[in-house]
């Protein structure tokens, strides 16, 4: 794995846990901007044929 993969899969990672973190203590406003950062990281996979487990949250 290079270090572009393993760089964007670890703040995937990151991000998910950001959004969980901030859905369960109820800010509504940081879990839209992490999910948004999500989504970003999501697209940006796609575009470079990474793949990426979805998490169920």
């Amino acid at each position: 794995m290079d270090a572009f993969t393993a760089g964007l899969l670890q703040r995937i990672k990151t991000t998910e846990s950001d959004l969980s973190r901030a859905r369960d203590e109820g800010d509504d406003f940081l879990a839209e901007v992490e999910q948004g950062e999500l989504d970003d990281l999501r697209r940006l996979a796609a575009e470079h044929g990474v793949e990426v487990a979805v998490s169920q949250h």
